[in-house]
């Protein structure tokens, strides 16, 4: 049975280079899911390691919280029926090789580093991500 949940969702600084987060944002209001909150932010190297703490100990760390705070992103919350499955689903896989036709991934990304877009991949990455970047006030 379907739920309401919300979930996070970052435009990364590639999709705001490419000046395409009115398709992204498209893609979600057409798939169902509401806007419940948005915002574009330019994080420190020490704000994308935070959020991305759980991949410390990989390779491809460092990488990463140069790429996030290279350029603004748009963090949002998406709210809907199963909001974590569907956003999933519209970004694609983590690599756009893999990522099937139609999804943000395969049409936009460049590669597993460059990929568009973030979506949280569980409710529990849901009651982290979220409160890094929206107050209760904040999410509509």
């Amino acid at each position: 049975m379907a739920r309401i949940e919300q979930t996070l969702s970052i435009i990364k600084p590639d999709g705001v280079e490419k000046k395409i987060m009115g398709d992204i944002l498209s893609r979600f209001e057409n798939a169902g899911l509401r806007i419940a909150a948005m915002k574009m932010i330019r994080m420190t190297v020490q704000q994308a390691g935070g959020f991305y703490i759980v991949h410390k100990k990989r390779p491809f760390y460092g990488d990463l919280m140069e790429y996030m705070s290279s350029g603004p992103v748009v963090v949002l919350v998406l709210e809907g029926n199963d909001a974590i499955a569907i956003n999933r689903d519209i970004m694609g896989a983590t690599d756009p090789k893999e990522a099937v036709p139609g999804t943000i991934r395969a049409d936009h990304a460049e590669n597993i580093e460059r990929n568009i877009v973030h979506g949280s991949d569980s409710p529990e990455s849901v009651t982290f991500e979220i409160p890094y970047f929206f107050s209760e006030e904040e999410i509509y």
